[in-house]
This record gives structure tokens, C-alpha cells and sequence, in this order.
């Protein structure tokens, strides 16, 4: 870790957006590239994270400095394949994967909280995917692939960010862009992604490995939409 170098860090107005300034001087990515960011309010939020630094600075106690990183120097270069990457989900998205019918109780479950999200996407994205039982892939309908490409090409690089991290962690592209669409709160798309875990925890009980996996991944998931939720103030 690097000691501490400056006083004071602060959110400064800049040319194309707002930058943090510790003690007067601009900070920059890891590529060197300003850390110019389009909203007062999520440069307020980094601005706090390097405040909140000891002696010592910990990158790691930062959680919207790598992301914002990430949205400036990769993002940019790579939103291509980025996109591809995400529709990769929706071509073998869980949600459209329930349990078979020996697990009748687990199938009810999962069909009544995973089928609403996919009629939303149907409805209001366009993209109607089908469901199966087990887990032989089925083929996604293109139209319902491409437009899904089309939500997913029209984000800015900001929104692609917190998308990749939100996908990732999930394992749903439905999720995640239930999420940034405002259509699912993060605890409502969390109950949805861990119905199958729950089952298995009623059934078998949890051990506290899984429980700070748990904590983890929600802290994780919050973070993710809090980056995609300050950049769009």
C-alpha cells in the first residue's frame, strides 16, 4: 500500500464532467487517462472513498474507483465485445432453466418469481425468450437476441460497467437489465437469482461459508447499481 500523500480530496467541475482533485491535483486512472466523470454525484461518492483513506491507501477498500477506472480506460476500447459478452447470458440465461419435474416445489417456485421478469423483457424489451426443464441448452430466438443487443448498444459506457459487473455476479442478462431499467430493485433481482440457494438452504440448512459468500455477492450486486445509479444523477 502507498502512504497517504495529500489532505484533502474534493469534487471539482471540469471540462466534460467532474473530476477528483486531492489536494488541487486532478487524479487519474491506472492508464493515465483524467478521471473525468460525468455526474457531481458519483464524483462526490469517489471523491469520498479517497477521503476516507488511513496513513496507508488501500485500493481495495475502494468500490466505485475501479469501476469508474474500468468505464474510462477499457470500456471505450471494448464495447463491442463487452455487448457480445452480455448476450452471451441471454442466450443461456438461467432464468429460462428451471429444475425437472421431479422437483415439483422448486419448479413452482422458480416459475413464479422468474416468469414475471421474463414477460417484462417480452413486453418491454422485445426479447421473448423461451423457458425449458433441465439443463439441455434451447435455442433462443434470434429476433429476441438482437433486441436485446439493441438495449443493450444503446448505454453508455458508464451503464455498460455497472452491466458487466451486475450480469456477471447474477448470471442473468434479464436481471441485469431488469435492474438498470428500474424494473427490479437490487433485493428483488437477489430473491429472484438465489431461489434455487434458498430451496437448498430450507431443505439442508446454510453453513457460514455460504452465508459470507452471501454478504459478498449482495455487497457486490449494490455496488454495481449504486456506480450505474450515481453516473445517470
Amino acid at each position: 500500500m502507498k502512504k497517504r500523500f495529500y489532505d484533502k480530496a474534493t469534487a471539482e467541475k471540469v471540462d466534460g464532467g467532474y473530476a477528483v482533485h486531492l489536494d488541487g491535483r486532478a487524479v487519474k486512472t491506472p492508464q493515465g487517462t483524467p478521471l473525468v466523470m460525468p455526474s457531481q454525484a458519483l464524483c462526490e461518492a469517489v471523491a469520498q472513498e479517497w477521503e476516507a483513506q488511513g496513513d496507508e491507501i488501500d485500493p481495495k477498500s475502494m468500490d466505485l474507483m475501479p469501476l469508474a477506472g474500468t468505464a474510462i480506460d477499457r470500456v471505450s476500447d471494448v464495447r463491442d465485445g463487452l455487448v457480445e459478452g452480455l448476450l452471451k447470458y441471454g442466450e443461456t440465461d438461467f432464468l429460462c432453466y428451471l429444475a425437472e419435474d421431479t422437483q415439483e416445489v422448486l419448479v413452482k417456485k422458480q416459475i413464479e418469481t422468474r416468469q414475471p421478469v421474463l414477460d417484462w423483457a417480452d413486453e418491454e424489451l422485445g426479447a421473448k425468450l423461451v423457458s425449458t426443464q433441465g439443463v439441455v441448452a434451447v435455442a433462443q430466438d434470434p429476433k429476441a437476441i438482437e433486441a436485446l443487443r439493441d438495449v443493450l448498444q444503446g448505454f453508455d459506457n458508464w451503464t455498460l460497467t455497472s452491466m458487466g459487473e451486475l450480469v456477471a455476479i447474477t448470471g442473468s442478462l434479464v436481471l441485469g437489465l431488469s435492474m438498470v431499467k428500474g424494473h427490479l430493485s437490487v433485493d428483488e433481482a437477489l430473491h429472484i437469482a438465489r431461489v434455487d440457494e434458498d430451496h437448498q438452504i430450507e431443505q439442508w440448512g446454510e453453513d457460514f461459508e455460504a452465508q459470507d459468500r452471501r454478504a459478498l455477492i449482495t455487497k457486490d450486486v449494490k455496488t454495481a447499481y449504486r456506480f450505474f445509479e450515481l453516473s445517470q444523477i
